[in-house]
């Protein structure tokens, strides 16, 4: 049986003016699927959210998100999903509860379905010994918790979550997501965007955006896969000041810095030693070195800068 496509994007474009923000992205998110779409600030990641929301209009090329365009249908898109942006409008003058109720009025919920649901949506989100408290009053995680309360209120089939996550601590980064993951149990499809790689590693198939176009899309185990040049763990003294010129040398392909390490993509294993004697002759003190799995961000530096 043919899997059921939630979002399809066909050559999605949006530029402004001579700068492109989203280039061609060609993309399929299956129902019931986490997606995580990842890239650094400026890659593209809020305007594509924008265009499959139907917020924005597509300079070119189309999606169907829930089955409708969102050139032809934004409105009908609107009503099937759910959408979190960045900053996500709480009312902080009003009580959880009253957030909630007023984004059940203009979803439209019908008043004999709102206790239960309001009911269940505090619950998961451990709310409810909160639900009298101002939204001004609560810290950073709960105020993400209760937007994506909002957002879901109308039981939307697609979720589309703008770096839920960002600026918020560990263990609410890690309570949202065991809240995503109870909500792929209802079959909601869920697209996230994140700067994040870590928890990126946590969805069903990553994308990675750079410039507006994606650089690939599939499994984070398949796509660590995707780096066939050995990664090496260098320890270096003065990591940071160490990686220019490790960069120069020939058959090292990329670099990049984790603290008081670096990670090296090389051509081939047999260059190691030549490597190290470069560095050594350009003043670089390598203390210790070790073969590696790659990293998601590792992936993504190798393709980026190839």
């Amino acid at each position: 049986m043919k899997e059921e496509i939630s979002i399809k994007a066909e050559g999605l474009t949006r530029a402004f003016g001579a700068n492109i923000a989203v280039d061609g992205l060609d993309l399929e998110i299956r129902k019931g699927e986490l997606f995580g779409l990842v890239g650094p600030d400026g890659a593209g990641k809020t305007t594509a959210l924008r265009l499959l929301s139907g917020i924005m209009e597509p300079t070119r090329g189309d999606a169907l998100v829930a089955g409708y365009s969102v050139v032809k249908e934004p409105e009908l898109v609107k009503e099937h999903i759910g959408y979190m942006p960045q900053r996500f409008g709480l009312y902080e003058d009003l009580t959880v509860s009253e957030n909630i109720a007023f984004y059940a009025d203009i979803f439209e919920v019908p008043s004999i379905e709102r206790p239960a649901r309001t009911e269940r949506l505090l619950g998961f989100s451990n709310l409810t010994p909160f639900k009298d408290r101002l939204a001004g009053k609560l810290s950073g995680g709960m105020k993400q918790k209760l937007g994506l309360a909002c957002a879901l209120i109308h039981t939307p089939k697609v979720l589309l979550l703008d770096e839920p996550t960002n600026g918020v601590d560990p263990v609410s980064r890690r309570d949202f997501w065991r809240i995503l993951y109870g909500l792929l149990k209802d079959g909601i499809t869920i697209l996230i965007s994140t700067a994040y790689l870590d928890e990126a590693e946590r969805s069903t198939r990553v994308g990675l955006l750079h410039k507006g176009k994606l650089l690939i899309a599939d499994e984070p185990k398949r796509i660590k896969e995707a780096v066939k040049s050995p990664m090496v763990e260098v320890l270096a003294e003065d990591a940071r000041g160490a990686a220019g010129t490790l960069k120069s040398i020939e058959g090292v392909e990329s670099v990049s810095v984790y603290g008081e390490k670096l990670h090296l993509a090389i051509r081939e294993r047999a260059l190691m030693e030549n490597i190290l004697k470069a560095a050594g002759d350009k003043g670089v003190m390598v203390t210790g070195y070790r073969e590696i799995p790659p990293s998601l961000e590792d992936v993504f530096i190798s393709m980026v800068e190839r």
